[in-house]
């Protein structure tokens, strides 16, 4: 008959390597999905865009790039917005130092461009252009950004206005060529981290209406 400590030792091993098993489970199960869902956000930035819309109420430009504020002049001179909005912009920086930096002539468009300075981030892009959107009393737009960073756009663009239409405009960048990124390894963890940053912004904004939920019983 074995004695009862001997016994005790084994069953705290044996429930020692079910949690080992399991963790690694876990973890690998993470990993694979956490690596399909990359090979998915890929394809993703990979489709054709979707054709402008004839016309909407304003076009949005992220910066971040001087071919993104090409993009939407060249939008702008095609008509197919009355307005411009250019959401995080350097503080000191006016509508005719941008229109140079982009090789655009000063005189051409600054009466139908305006400026936001307020955004630090993406989801500050969103926020700000919501503000403006609403003050403008504009109801649809134009968005203008990176094809990488569209997807995260969308995402806080949506949530931020969801009664807004919203059409996407992704502009290639010659810095992150999708083709082959593979054989890049800074490509591949440039665009990687930016998946990973959609993942962590669709986990906020998934958990904020529980958040806010909860934050009404705090005490006063």
């Amino acid at each position: 008959m074995r004695p009862r400590r001997a016994i005790g030792g084994h069953a705290a091993r044996r429930r020692a390597g079910q949690r080992r098993r399991l963790l690694f489970a876990a973890c690998l199960t993470v990993m694979l999905a956490w690596g399909f869902g990359f090979i998915w956000f890929m394809q993703i930035l990979k489709q054709p865009p979707a054709p402008n819309a004839a016309h909407t109420d304003a076009i949005v430009v992220l910066t971040g790039g001087s071919l993104r504020l090409e993009a939407g002049l060249a939008l702008l001179a095609a008509n197919t917005a009355p307005k411009l909005f250019v959401s995080g912009v350097y503080t000191g920086v006016g509508v005719q130092q941008l229109l140079r930096l982009s090789r655009n002539q000063p005189e051409a468009l600054d009466c139908c461009i305006a400026l936001g300075y307020a955004a630090n981030d993406t989801r500050g892009n969103a926020v700000e252009t919501a503000a403006w959107m609403k003050s403008e009393g504009r109801n649809s737009l134009q968005l203008v950004t990176a094809n990488y960073h569209m997807p995260r756009s969308l995402l806080e663009f949506r949530h931020a206005l969801p009664v807004v239409a919203i059409t996407p405009h992704p502009v290639s960048s010659p810095h992150v060529p999708l083709d082959q990124w593979w054989r890049k390894p800074a490509t591949g963890l440039f665009l990687f981290g930016e998946y990973s940053k959609y993942l962590f912004a669709y986990a906020r904004i998934l958990v904020s209406p529980i958040i806010d939920f909860l934050s009404t019983f705090k005490k006063p």
